[in-house]
């Protein structure tokens, strides 16, 4: 489904003359302007959601301001629906993709990602006293993913039943009044936001996956800007200000 609606808009955007590949003098462009436009759902906590001030907040944003001032720009943030995200970035909307979004192999094909910026793995959690406790009975169970995530398109490819919804917090909500009989999302954001939220919901301990590298996506044709990004990263990786961030929103080291 992914491959089909990315094959779509691409098709439309070059019918209609958009240009897709990033212009040449990005960086050039944003260190003139001075501002550097990143966007998130800003419902994936504790990685990026809204509180109560109306602020964006959370590791996404926190990680994306500090490369910003290491590239001497300040940093707008921008919430969009997940599932229009990179359409919005291959329109220029924005100049790149802080959102904890997953490297795999069909976005690589349309973008390009500076990192990984950390680690994590696919999860399937359900209520402890679910009839849902073995990964074999997954093609049984009705399950809430987040539209346009890879989970979506995980679930799909497995024929199993799905609803789809925003975000994260809609998941948790749909769980818990038993409307679905589990939730797949990304383990450790999931983990954290039910501890948050005081449910309890377990993790089914025999579900195969492996760990994937979550990194920031911009546009493809736009080195500069890429390397510019991924030197900004590293040296905040070095210098102890990625553990300060993530000690601040998630706790422990993500990497």
């Amino acid at each position: 489904m992914f491959k089909k609606i990315l094959s779509a808009f691409v098709v439309a955007a070059t019918a209609v003359g958009v240009t897709l590949p990033a212009q040449a003098g990005d960086l050039a462009r944003i260190k003139e302007e001075g501002v550097m436009k990143i966007a998130m759902s800003g419902a994936y906590p504790p990685f990026n959601f809204v509180n109560e001030q109306n602020e964006v907040v959370g590791f996404d944003p926190a990680l994306g301001i500090e490369i910003g001032k290491r590239l001497g720009v300040k940093v707008e943030v921008v919430t969009t629906a997940w599932d229009g995200i990179i359409g919005g970035l291959l329109t220029n909307k924005y100049d790149a993709i802080v959102g904890s979004m997953s490297i795999t192999e069909d976005r690589a094909k349309v973008v390009d990602f500076v990192g990984p910026y950390y680690s994590s793995r696919r999860a399937v959690f359900t209520k402890p006293d679910s009839d849902l406790k073995s990964a074999s009975q997954l093609k049984d169970a009705k399950l809430a993913v987040t539209l346009g995530e890879t989970h979506e398109k995980w679930a799909l490819d497995r024929g199993y039943e799905i609803r789809t919804y925003k975000g994260l917090p809609e998941l948790l909500l749909e769980l818990e009044n038993g409307r679905v009989d589990g939730l797949v999302n990304d383990y450790i954001a999931a983990h954290l936001a039910i501890k948050a939220k005081g449910y309890n919901f377990v993790a089914l301990e025999d579900l195969e996956v492996e760990p994937s590298g979550h990194g920031i996506a911009i546009r493809k044709g736009n080195e500069d800007l890429r390397d510019a990004m991924q030197a900004a990263l590293e040296e905040i990786m070095k210098d102890g200000t990625y553990m300060e961030i993530a000690n601040k929103w998630i706790g422990f080291d993500i990497r």
